[in-house]
């Protein structure tokens, strides 16, 4: 089982400027901006520490899910949520050739939590000997910051801004701050779930 990022968040969609009010740092000199790129990796980071820790995708992205073997036929379970959308599933034999699955024989089961690919009718196609399945799909709340739930938000705010005061002690990611594990305790019922197929 492999799972791939294929599109990445935009500096655009990142809350930089919120960010800053967070960390009560001074605006309207002329060197406002020295500190972006700085104030941008530790969002990065502290996203990548709440999407771990969760399952859930924040800014919305395409990812590429590889496996060898259904989990089951009648569903599949994917590994990360909330997905909008399944773009694609193919079929690839050991000789690596592909072959589309027609969309009429699959559809999207939304969840929050446990969002799967379903057949329409039927049992989810064989997967060729040797061979394995890709699935292209589209997990997230939203293309902008203002589509997370505002639990969400907070926290990652929060967990950036521990990571910022930080960072000079060499102890910036060893650990998450009780309000944050608080925040997005709601949101980890997936994690049972991430190792759900065969791969």
């Amino acid at each position: 089982m492999m799972l791939v990022e294929v599109t990445h968040v935009s500096q655009a969609a990142l809350p930089v400027d919120q960010f800053k009010e967070h960390l009560r740092l001074g605006t309207g000199f002329a060197d406002d901006s020295l500190q972006d790129g700085l104030l941008e990796s530790h969002l990065r980071a502290a996203m990548a520490a709440i999407e771990a820790r969760t399952g859930k995708m924040l800014i919305a992205r395409d990812f590429r899910w590889d496996i060898s073997a259904w989990r089951g036929r009648e569903s599949q379970v994917l590994p990360v949520s909330p997905v909008t959308d399944v773009s694609e599933v193919v079929m690839i034999d050991q000789t690596g050739a592909e072959a589309p699955v027609d969309p009429v024989r699959w559809f999207l089961q939304p969840d929050q939590h446990r969002p799967a690919l379903c057949p329409l009718g039927g049992e989810l196609p064989d997967v060729p000997p040797g061979g394995s399945v890709r699935i292209v799909m589209t997990a997230g709340y939203g293309p902008d910051w203002t589509d997370l739930p505002r639990d969400l938000a907070q926290a990652v705010i929060i967990l950036a801004g521990h990571y910022y005061q930080n960072r000079f002690s060499g102890q910036e990611q060893s650990g998450m701050p009780e309000i944050v594990r608080a925040l997005i305790e709601g949101y980890r019922n997936l994690r049972l779930f991430m190792g759900g197929a065969h791969g």
